[in-house]
This record gives C-alpha cells, structure tokens and sequence, in this order.
C-alpha cells in the first residue's frame, strides 16, 4: 500500500488523472474499477474520479501491477539504488537527502521506484515516510521526507508560510549583468495537446518570486544562486527561460542545440542542484541548515569552463 501527499505540482488534477501518471502502465480500466471499489481513498474516503485534489491530500494508493512498460516519450526514471547512502541528516521527525539527479521522487512504472518507494523498501522499520516536498528528475539535493505525520504537517505549513529558506546553484547561457536581482513573474500552469505539462509566465498565473544572485561567469555562462520566496512548479527554470537566460541541459525549457552540443563536453543533465535549505526542526524548533554538496559531474564541468 502507498500513501502519497499531494503538492503544488499536482494541485486541482482529477484523481483518475493523477492516477494515469501515477500508475503509468496500469490500463485505465484497472485504475478505474480500484476506485469504484474504493481501494484508492483520499484523506481516508472513497472518492469518484472526477474528485480535484487539493494540497495536503493524502492519497491511499493499493499495489498494482504493471501490464506493459510505460512508454510516454519521456526517459525512464533510474531505480534508485542504496538511498540510505545519500543521507545528510536524520533524526525521529526527518530524513534529508542529497538527491541524486535522474532518480523520481515517486516512480512512474511497475519497474521503476522512486525516491518515497525506495526509502521505504530500505527502512521497513519506518512507520510514516512521507516526502515533504517534490524536486524534478533532473534535479539534485536536498529532499525532505517525513518520518512522523505531525512532522509533515509542520512541514508544509512552515513552506506554505515561507518559512524555509531553499537555495540551487544552476549554471545559465548567456551573460548576467546584475549581482543580485529580484524577478517577480506570475506563472500559470497548462496541459499541451499531447498531454504534457508547461508552466508559462502569465498574467492569469500565481505569484512567483525568485531571487539571483550572480557567483561566477564564462564567456558564454553564468553560474547563478537561485532562492526560492515561493514554490511553483519549474518556478526557477521558467523565470530564467524567460529573461533569455536558459539553464544548460534542461530538455523542457531550455535551448536544444546548445544541450545536444553540451553532452559532448561532458554535460549530461540539466544544470540545477538544490545545494541549501535553511529550516526550523519541526518537532523541536531549532535551526536546521542542510547543505549538499555540487555534486562530481557539475563540479567537473565547472573545472571544464575555467581550463577552456
């Protein structure tokens, strides 16, 4: 049995639609009868699958198995191996981990685990484990799960009040000029014809903050700090698009010819690493500031500018 507690990315999706994404390759047919009988319940209910889900729902999801192989177009997400390796910090409330890049939060496949799934394989003595928050495939760093759910409450409340400080590190195309600069850009969610998910800089969308602060630059790059004052999806990914500034290797939003020249310097990923969060210990109140390394490949590429 999975639990799985919805955020921002999925807020307002259908319950059958979140399902489909959910349980990639488990026929719709399957996934509609495990709600008719009420297998899947949300916040412990049964609900229908027009039901919109909200932030902080809690999802009971029972096990299915996989009829064929996920096939989207999408790279498969890595099954995690040994996560229990990328510990930062641990206590009775939290686990932070260094996220690996390639490797889901939550697998999409019969085959493939994600983060939750194989954290809870490697610590069956865990009663809860929840994630707290969500960071892209590609993406790096520090992840918060939650051991206890009076943890995961606290949690989400501190974030939804701004509360926590999250800082990347990502390096961009082109030249910045302003050491620190404030860029406030509302961004709206869509659904392309094909079903994929965009996030836009709209009028009509929710407000966004970021600030950027330069480190470093190259001829052709700079090497950004990013700070999170809200959370949206691809918040920093779709402000820096949209300046002009796209990060390298990133397939949804960035510049294409430049990513596919990147891969044979050496760049495999997209350049977007969650490197700092600053956060009071839910249960205790204390100051906590987890960091994450940059990891190896990044630091490699970054050795690779400055010998060119």
């Amino acid at each position: 049995m999975s639990w799985v507690t919805i955020d921002e990315s999925s807020e307002s999706q259908r319950v059958d639609n979140f399902l489909f994404k959910y349980l990639k390759g488990v026929p719709k047919s399957h996934v509609y009868r495990i709600l008719r009988s009420g297998e899947v319940r949300v916040n412990s209910k049964r609900v229908d699958a027009a039901r919109r889900l909200v932030v902080g729902d809690v999802l009971r999801i029972p096990p299915v198995r996989s009829s064929r192989p996920a096939d989207n177009g999408e790279p498969k997400a890595a099954a995690p191996q040994l996560l229990s390796r990328h510990i930062l910090y641990q206590d009775d409330a939290l686990i932070a981990l260094n996220k690996p890049s390639g490797v889901a939060v939550h697998g999409g496949s019969g085959i493939s685990r994600g983060v939750i799934e194989q954290m809870r394989l490697e610590h069956p003595e865990f009663k809860f484990l929840e994630l707290v928050h969500r960071l892209d495939r590609e993406t790096s760093g520090v992840l918060l799960l939650a051991k206890k759910r009076s943890a995961l409450v606290e949690l989400h409340r501190a974030m939804r009040e701004g509360e926590t400080e999250k800082r990347y590190l990502t390096l961009v195309k082109g030249q910045w000029r302003n050491a620190k600069q404030s860029v406030k850009l509302p961004l709206l969610k869509s659904v392309t014809g094909s079903g994929e998910r965009r996030v836009s800089v709209n009028e009509e969308g929710k407000s966004a903050h970021t600030i950027f602060t330069l480190k470093k630059s190259w001829p052709e790059f700079c090497l950004l700090e990013a700070e999170l004052k809200t959370g949206r999806t691809h918040q920093i990914r779709v402000h820096l698009s949209h300046l002009g500034f796209p990060i390298v290797g990133d397939d949804k939003y960035g510049d294409f010819p430049l990513n596919k020249a990147l891969q044979k310097r050496g760049l495999k990923r997209m350049f977007l690493h969650a490197f700092k969060m600053v956060l009071k210990h839910p249960l205790a109140g204390e100051e906590l500031s987890l960091e994450a390394p940059l990891p190896e490949d990044l630091e490699r590429f970054l050795r690779h500018l400055d010998a060119e």
